[in-house]
């Protein structure tokens, strides 16, 4: 991805890290720029936090598609560039992403974004049922233990079963994936089972970009957006319980 000044905006320009964990997301640059409809492209962003629990822009790059293809080509290319194998993967819930992780990146566990998962739950429900299934949601992300946490999600999607089976559907979808984060020690669960890190980053972004003109070319607003992350990235704060993940991790070794 060629950027203004001759430079890789995104892929060539962050900064390779020894990897704690990642958060992965796809927001679109037409939610940022009224880009032309030849140019309808996603964003494919990597968040990495090393052992101390600093977060790092590991790479940007858009791409046509968040295919299994477009994601392999940027996993590979991390690899390429030093990569050490992250210990736990956070994202949506976009196939693709997950088949080229698996191929990728197969020793690293894998944690589906439970704000995704929230949302996309109440999509499905009419206004008044919304509340009450938000709040059993609650539960289930803040479940003290793994069991109680799969058990939660069984008994919501059975009272919704009948009215509302494709909620019911949705809340069963990837159960394995959404409890990934129990592996590790609780003081750490709060920044491991949601893409938060980057949901808050690109929501500053927008911000900043409301007033920006029409811009000509995708690579054009995706240098423009990484000069703006990578401005931010001076303020974010680390992970919680990264230093009980350090020592359990010196411990196994």
């Amino acid at each position: 991805m060629e950027s203004n000044d001759g430079g890789q905006a995104g892929r060539r320009k962050t900064r390779q890290t020894s990897s704690l964990t990642y958060a992965i997301d796809e927001p679109e640059l037409q939610q940022i720029w009224d880009l032309t409809a030849d140019e309808r492209r996603v964003l494919l962003v990597v968040i990495g936090a090393d052992a101390d629990g600093t977060k790092h822009l590991v790479a940007l790059d858009d791409a046509m598609s968040e295919s299994e293809l477009s994601w392999t080509e940027l996993f590979e290319d991390l690899k390429k560039r030093g990569l050490h194998m992250p210990q736990l993967l956070i994202a949506d819930g976009a196939n693709g992403l997950w088949a080229a992780a698996g191929k990728a990146l197969p020793n690293t566990r894998q944690q589906r974004c439970w704000l995704h998962k929230v949302r996309n739950v109440l999509d499905k429900l009419p206004e008044k049922q919304k509340p009450r299934v938000h709040t059993e949601l609650r539960c289930i992300v803040n479940a003290p233990s793994e069991t109680e946490a799969r058990d939660r999600i069984e008994a919501l999607a059975k009272t919704l079963q009948r009215d509302y089976p494709k909620a019911a559907a949705c809340i069963r979808d990837d159960v394995d994936r959404m409890v990934t984060f129990y592996r590790f020690p609780s003081s750490s669960w709060k920044s491991l089972r949601t893409t938060n890190p980057i949901e808050s980053i690109f929501a500053s972004v927008r911000l900043r970009t409301e007033a920006a003109k029409r811009l000509r070319t995708g690579s054009s607003a995706t240098y423009l957006v990484f000069k703006l992350v990578q401005r931010l990235s001076g303020s974010w704060r680390r992970i919680n319980g990264y230093q009980s993940i350090t020592l359990e991790n010196a411990e196994a070794a």
